[in-house]
C-alpha cells in the first residue's frame, strides 16, 4: 500500500498535526518545505525534526517515544574525572561550531553514510548565526577528540548529533553540556530516538503525549541568552 504524506511547500509555513505522523515507519509525518531557521524553529517547538538520507526528499519526524535526559541525570563519576586528568582533557561552549558539525557529519564505522549531508550542516550553521545552535567541544591540547551539537529554544536544548574521537569523548560534552544548562534552566536534553549508547547513559524515554505538554512548557519557559557566550565549560565532580 502507498505511503500517503503531506507535502509541504516552501512558501508556506506550517506542519500537520503530529498526531498524524505514521506508524510505519515511525513518526514519519511531513515531506517537502526548507530548512530555514523560521520552519526549524517551528519544528522543534512542535515536537519535530528533520532526518533524510542521500536522494530522499526533506522528510520530517516526530516519533511516538523520545529519548531525553532529565535534570541531574548525568554525572562526572570517578572513572571519568580519572581520564580527565590523566589525559588532560578541557571541554568549550560555542568555540568550534562548524568544526563539530563537520565531524558529526563523517563516516563512522558502523554508518558509512550521513544523513548530516551539506544542506542540513548550512541550515545548523544559520541557526548557530541567529543564536539558536550551539556546540560543546571536548579538546586533548588543541586537538578536537569529542563534541556535539543542537538546537536551544527556551528552557529545551535539543540534541542533534554527536561525536567520538577518544573514549567518552561524547560523554564529556554530554556530562558539561547538562551542567552548564543547570546553572541557568532545568537542564532537560533531548535526544530524539533512544539507542543503546543514551539508555546507558540515563537517558529516559517518554511518549508523544507526555513529551508534548513538556516541551511547550520549556519551549516557551525564557532562559538567559547570554550563558551562550563562547566559553570554557569547568565539569563538576559527580558522586560514584
Amino acid at each position: 500500500m502507498p505511503i500517503y504524506l503531506p507535502e509541504l511547500l516552501a512558501d508556506e509555513l506550517w506542519f500537520p498535526p503530529v498526531q498524524q505522523a505514521l506508524r510505519e515507519p515511525d513518526g514519519l509525518l511531513a515531506m517537502g518545505g526548507d530548512l530555514s531557521v523560521a520552519r526549524l524553529q517551528l519544528a522543534y517547538q512542535s515536537g519535530i525534526f528533520p532526518w533524510f538520507s542521500e536522494g530522499d526528499p526533506l522528510l520530517w519526524w516526530s516519533p511516538a517515544i523520545r529519548a531525553v535526559f532529565a535534570p541531574d541525570t548525568l554525572s562526572l563519576n570517578r572513572t571519568l574525572r580519572k581520564q580527565l586528568r590523566r589525559e588532560g582533557l578541557t571541554v568549550t561552549l560555542n568555540q568550534a561550531f562548524a568544526a563539530v558539525i563537520s565531524k558529526c557529519a563523517e563516516p563512522r564505522p558502523s554508518q558509512a553514510q550521513t544523513w548530516i549531508l551539506p544542506p542540513m550542516q548550512q541550515a545548523y550553521l544559520a541557526l548557530h548565526q541567529q543564536g539558536l545552535a550551539h556546540s560543546v567541544e571536548v579538546w586533548q591540547g588543541k586537538q578536537l577528540v569529542g563534541g556535539l551539537y543542537g538546537v536551544q529554544l527556551g528552557q529545551l536544548f535539543c540534541g542533534e548529533s554527536m561525536f567520538n574521537r577518544i573514549d567518552n569523548g561524547a560523554k564529556f560534552a554530554l556530562i558539561a553540556l547538562q551542567q552548564h544548562l543547570q546553572r541557568y534552566a532545568p537542564g532537560w536534553i533531548d535526544c530524539q530516538l533512544p539507542n543503546p549508547f543514551l539508555l546507558k547513559l540515563g537517558a529516559t524515554t517518554l511518549s508523544r503525549r507526555d513529551y508534548l505538554p513538556l516541551i511547550a512548557t520549556l519551549t516557551k519557559t525564557p532562559a538567559p541568552a547570554e550563558h551562550w557566550r563562547s566559553q570554557p565549560l569547568p565539569l563538576e565532580p559527580g558522586h560514584d
